[in-house]
Order: C-alpha cells, then structure tokens, then sequence
C-alpha cells in the first residue's frame, strides 16, 4: 500500500475522475461513469479499471461493504491541487512562485474577482510569514 504523502500524480484521466468524487462525494464506477459521459464519450470498463488503478496506486479508497463498490477520493481536493502546483512549479518554473503566477495570469485573462482574490492571499500570506 502507498503512503499518502507518497501518492503519485494523477493522470489527466485520473483527474477527471477524481474530479467528480469530490463533486459528487463517494460513487460507485456506474455514476462516476454516468457522470463522465454527460460530458463525452466513455466506456465503463475503461473508467472500471482506472478506478482499479488508482485504488492500487492510494489516489482513491475503495468500500467493499456493499456489492457494488463505493469509491472516494483518498485526499482533498485541495491536496491534491498543492501537490500538482508544487510538482509544475519545480519541474516548469525551476521553484519561481512568481513565475508560475505570471505563467498562469498570462495563459488566462484574470477578472478583476480573481485578481482581488489573488491579492487578499498573497496579504494573508505576508502575515503568516511575519
């Protein structure tokens, strides 16, 4: 068994998945997989055995109570957000937080919501630093 804080990094489809375990909270593969295809097209034994693989690999806990399984996220949302940012900061922008932010404001026209947003917590940062 892995160790949560030596969880892999999702794949893009490990991630769509996830992504409605924490919308939806715990499922079983039949509506993740109805959830899925609302959105395009996807064959159950193929999200079947991503779900099988990412309980192999820790990204998600599996019930086995009852007779269909129940699947939820092994962590937060949020972790697993601060896990991929981490991972493209070092990999992408050499550990530059600011280049990072700069890269993503520049990929993404920013609202004015969002920029307010992102300097309310770079202040709240400043002051748990200080």
């Amino acid at each position: 068994m892995v160790k949560s804080n030596d969880l892999p990094r999702p794949t893009d489809a490990e991630l769509e998945i996830l992504t409605v375990l924490w919308s939806r909270g715990p499922a079983t593969v039949r509506e993740v997989h109805s959830t899925i295809s609302r959105r395009r097209p996807a064959h159950y034994t193929t999200v079947l055995k991503l779900m099988q693989i990412m309980t192999d690999k820790g990204l998600v806990k599996r019930d086995e109570k009852q007779r269909a399984h129940i699947y939820s996220a092994s962590r937060p949302r949020e972790w697993t957000q601060r896990q991929l940012a981490g991972d493209l900061l070092e990999r992408a922008f050499a550990g530059s937080a600011s280049s990072l932010l700069v890269g993503a404001l520049a990929a993404r026209k920013a609202s004015a919501a969002e920029l307010a947003e992102l300097r309310k917590l770079v202040g709240e940062y400043e002051e748990e630093k200080r």
